[in-house]
């Protein structure tokens, strides 16, 4: 059941009292900084910690005290005529900071490092300098406050940190996006298309490099296969719900709109002369746009290509910019459609991806073996069946059943002699071994004698001699085999629906 305290070889047993193990966490070395044990690493790095979560928190209180008291009255450099007032909160008071000042700061960093012997077992390698003032003699409370410091150091150093990069980013602290104006995301926050509740929304940086022309380029191909997209999405959808024109597509072919099947499969229908049409008319369509993101038109007003309907084009700012919003998300939205469209329209034959229809799936051969069940079905995310092959399927079943079983025995192994104890008398007489001197668990293999072992593996081989064959050499001669049937009709039933929800139960269970 995995108690802690038994598990008395741990590396981290050494470490697991030390200042810093708090709740809820505990000992917490996701990386394994000290899964080798070494006690002397540990305290090199517990001074290192130590030194760098003091810094990080006087670092922390100087980025935010100068914001909530204001700043000393007076020069901080009189030569220089350098008041405290002028000098910058944050990062850019490095600028600031005279070449005299500078000196003063690495002196006084020099002076706390050698004011004290730190040395490995010294009181500075633990982080004792000395320094009384928020101590105490009562033990409990000195733990608590040395493990207070450490606590606060881990979160100044993430504070630091987070303040350093907004700092850098916005010229503030406090990260306020307003600042960030040399973002190269500036250029295009307000362009089209960024709408709630995403904002400007670009995860694979496309637009990092801050260049409007090639946002402009893009911006354009979007519009084309957005618009395009809203036109085969509803080319799909259309026929389905108001049907088709009457007549002849193509008299000369005898072809009519009505044998035109809807989806994929109409590419197949459509004659050489339609595709000549088809092909023109995205030809006429690109020419009255200037071909492309490369016209002057197009680099100027991405998508205008000058088609002005009645009852879509405005004059009203607001409103135009409203309209061409819509366009960008529903041309965004017909594109995914489109897509996942022509995938179950391949799959199925339709695009609504009827899974009675796709009738071709390998996966067909199995959604009504033993084992599926609710709710997940049939399910084979890695995909061993996706070939479809039985026999493979039959192979794979025999080692399911045959590793289920074994670990249910194995998992009663475990539980039984914990709550219902063991046998009385001898396990090995002749070598004077009793069922109580035998462990639970892994431990147990340790005290099983040499005999013992000749019996475990000779009953397993007689499971697997006995009875009907259930496993073959070769995929081949899986045919005639049943899985897991070993002729044991203990639990089993007469009755079909019975005999399939037993079965069932123990492919789960197992």
């Amino acid at each position: 059941w995995g108690d802690w305290a038994l598990y008395t070889d741990s590396p981290l047993r050494a470490f697991e009292n030390e200042l810093g193990v708090q709740a809820p966490l505990g000992f917490w070395d996701p990386i394994g900084y000290t899964s080798d044990g070494s006690v002397e690493n540990f305290k090199r790095r517990r001074q290192t910690e130590l030194k760098h979560g003091r810094i990080s928190m006087l670092a922390t209180m100087g980025y935010i005290t100068p914001e909530l008291t204001g700043k000393f009255p007076g020069y901080l450099s009189p030569s220089m005529g350098l008041k405290f007032a002028d000098i910058p909160n944050g990062l850019a008071a490095v600028s600031k900071v005279p070449a005299i000042g500078w000196a003063q700061i690495i002196g006084y960093m020099s002076f706390c490092e050698i004011s004290a012997d730190q040395s490995p077992g010294t009181p500075g390698a633990d982080g004792d300098f000395g320094f009384k003032v928020l101590t105490a003699s009562d033990p409990a409370a000195k733990t608590r406050k040395l493990n207070a410091e450490l606590a606060n150091g881990r979160l100044a150093m993430m504070a630091i940190m987070g303040m350093f990069f907004q700092d850098g980013l916005t010229g503030s602290a406090y990260g306020d996006w307003a600042l960030y104006t040399d973002s190269p995301l500036r250029a295009f926050e307000n362009e089209l298309g960024v709408q709630a509740p995403l904002g400007f929304w670009d995860p694979i940086g496309y637009t990092s490099d801050g260049s409007v022309e090639n946002f402009k380029r893009r911006r354009q191909t979007e519009l084309k296969h957005g618009r395009i997209s809203m036109l085969a999405t509803m080319g799909y959808i259309t026929p389905e719900i108001t049907g088709k024109f009457p007549g002849y597509l193509s008299p000369a072919a005898d072809l009519k709109f009505e044998d035109i099947p809807n989806g994929l499969a109409a590419i197949s229908k459509v004659p050489g002369a339609g595709w000549v049409q088809i092909v023109l008319y995205a030809l006429f369509c690109e020419s009255t746009g200037g071909f492309g993101y490369n016209s002057d038109g197009q680099r100027s007003d991405p998508g205008n290509a000058g088609w002005k309907p009645p009852l879509l084009a405005t004059e009203d700012k607001d409103l135009r910019r409203k309209r061409l919003n819509a366009e960008l998300a529903n041309g965004r939205l017909a594109m995914m459609a489109i897509i996942g469209m022509f995938f179950q329209d391949g799959l199925t034959g339709s695009p609504w991806g009827d899974w009675s229809l796709y009738t071709d799936s390998p996966l067909r051969a199995f959604e009504n073996e033993l084992g599926v069940q609710e709710p997940v079905g049939f399910w084979d995310p890695v995909g061993f069946t996706a070939d479809g092959d039985l026999l493979a399927f039959k192979r794979r079943r025999c080692v399911e059943l045959k590793h289920g079983r074994i670990s249910m025995l194995a998992t009663m192994g475990y539980i039984t002699p914990e709550i219902t104890g063991k046998f009385p008398g001898y396990l090995s007489p002749s070598a004077d071994l009793k069922f109580a001197d035998v462990p639970n668990g892994l431990a147990a293999v340790s005290k099983i004698p040499a005999l013992g072992w000749v019996q475990i593996v000779a009953y397993a081989g007689y499971c697997e001699l006995s009875g009907p064959t259930t496993r073959a050499a070769n995929t081949s001669d899986y045919s005639d085999i049943t899985p897991g049937d070993y002729g044991f009709k203990v639990l089993t039933s007469d009755d079909p629906v019975e005999l399939t929800k037993k079965l069932n139960a123990e492919i789960a269970n197992g």
